[in-house]
């Protein structure tokens, strides 16, 4: 019998691979083969849209899927054989420090500002964005703030003591401090709603580029891999590290261009609570896991290298796009 959830509607393929486990998620199909993976660009349309495929099962999952696949076997061989490229390659090109306190040290270095371009996206909409290129911002960033936290939650089974309690706490706060009304993930969708944008989840998957795609499944691959769970810590402080400024640049872009007043309490609400996250997820969350597992220290500076280094390909792609007067999306909001 069928399993049926209320998710959103599938995507678009963007080619033989995702086309494949689309036709595998409608049972229409198997899923792609090994040639076919092979041959896909691991940071392309194709392999990361198939890659978020596969993770969506774990979460909302999508309309008239049976639910049942979220452990079928086949489908579960198909994301391990795509997540292999995207690893090794982010292995290849992020790397760039073995200790998490070296990479940790270097994201507190704030870069200058000049004329918004040091601080890259956010410098740029605070100084010279306009209300469309914040609507872009929002769509493309709408895959996983729509699901903020989330993500990071699969970590917590796998943490202990200090680690563990710290985790919990910032995530806590993230989902609302125990008020609907204060999730993180409702304050973005009253932020797209003050934007002119549909607040449904998964509504701009088509729309996004494949490099806010593979933001979102970073998380995804180091969420759901205890493997991983050094790398996930990386990430999540490599986030709150940089969410304050930076949410303090966006908020300014917010007012400057009259988004509206969820706009911009969407921002002021991250530049106050990230600040007081990072020093949690410094001192208790890395720490503690440091403490408990110290093999894992490059572990976490991977963590970071390879949140880095995604952040900075979207960036290329937003502020390539918009110094040219185009769009940075695949199709129009």
């Amino acid at each position: 019998m069928m399993i049926r959830t209320a998710g959103p509607a599938l995507p678009e393929s963007r080619g033989p691979v995702s086309a494949a486990v689309l036709a595998c998620l409608r049972r229409a199909g198997p899923p792609p083969d090994s040639r076919a993976i092979a041959g896909a660009d691991p940071f392309g349309g194709d392999l990361q849209l198939a890659l978020y495929l596969c993770y969506e099962l774990h979460y909302r999952g999508f309309a008239d899927v049976d639910a049942a696949l979220e452990w079928d076997p086949e489908l579960l061989r198909c994301r391990a054989a795509l997540e292999w490229p995207f690893l090794e390659t982010l292995r290849d090109r992020a790397t760039r420090h073995v200790s998490a306190q070296e990479a940790l040290d270097e994201l507190l270095v704030e870069p200058a500002d000049g004329d918004g371009d040091g601080s890259g996206v956010s410098g740029f909409l605070r100084d010279k964005g306009e209300l469309w290129q914040l609507r872009e911002y929002a769509a493309q960033r709408s895959l996983y703030h729509l699901k903020e936290a989330d993500p990071h939650a699969w970590v917590l089974p796998r943490l202990w003591g200090r680690a563990k309690a710290g985790m919990a706490a910032v995530e806590f706060d993230e989902f609302g401090g125990g008020r609907a009304d204060r999730v993180h993930a409702r304050l973005f969708a009253d932020l797209m709603t003050d934007l002119g944008l549909d607040p449904a989840y998964g509504r701009y998957v088509d729309a996004a580029g494949a490099e806010a795609l593979a933001i979102v499944n970073l998380m995804s691959l180091f969420g759901l891999h205890r493997a991983l769970r050094g790398a996930l810590v990386g990430h999540f402080a490599t986030v709150e590290i940089t969410s304050s400024p930076g949410s303090r640049r966006l908020a300014r872009a917010m007012r400057r261009t009259g988004a509206g007043p969820a706009a911009e309490h969407f921002y002021d609400e991250h530049v106050e609570a990230d600040a007081v996250h990072e020093q949690v997820v410094r001192r208790e969350v890395v720490a503690g896991l440091l403490e408990e597992e110290p093999q894992l220290d490059a572990d976490v500076a991977f963590g970071v290298d390879a949140t880095t280094h995604l952040e900075d390909v979207l960036a290329d792609r937003l502020l390539g796009a918009w110094r040219e007067g185009r769009s940075s999306l695949r199709t129009p909001v």
